[in-house]
């Protein structure tokens, strides 16, 4: 009944946010849907241990933690931070299974799939803001400029390099 519930909660959120959401938003969805499939594909290859390392969710971790990163980096956004870390600590549950082999499978499968939980809610807020500020202040910046010598826009409307 949980995994059904949270398919559900991840489904409306990834549906949600492609539809509303601005680029970093649907980039997030891509890199859900990456985790997903790859999920998928892990079990149906009967790739899933929980008795040692699980190297096929340990490749998975580190992908959703790069990619979110990288996304926290380049969005204009506070919530890619947030997701950043939320993907980042199942990475400390194989460490602690690396560490200490003798920790309950049921903890470390808990341990990786907890955060999770607070993936969808974030990416639903976070689309929802994203609507709230269109409303508000019409078109903004979705990624960070990191040159320097791009223009940037005055308080008067011109181009200002620096």
């Amino acid at each position: 009944m949980r995994i059904a519930v949270f398919a559900t909660l991840l489904l409306a959120a990834l549906i949600y946010a492609a539809r509303k959401g601005g680029g970093p938003e649907r980039v997030m969805v891509g890199i859900a849907l990456i985790i997903l499939l790859w999920d998928r594909l892990l079990v149906l290859l009967g790739a899933v241990t929980y008795q040692r390392v699980d190297v096929g969710y340990l490749a998975q971790d580190l992908f959703g933690a790069a990619a979110t990163l990288v996304l926290a980096l380049f969005a204009k956004r506070f919530w890619p931070l947030l997701a950043a870390v939320l993907h980042t600590l199942p990475l400390l549950a194989h460490f602690a299974r690396a560490v200490d082999i003798a920790v309950n499978p049921v903890v470390y499968l808990t341990m990786q799939v907890a955060a999770s939980w607070l993936i969808p809610p974030l990416l639903i807020a976070a689309t929802w803001r994203h609507q709230q500020r269109l409303r508000r202040t019409g078109s903004y910046p979705s990624w960070r400029r990191w040159s320097r010598s791009s223009p940037q826009p005055t308080p008067n409307g011109s181009q200002q390099a620096y």
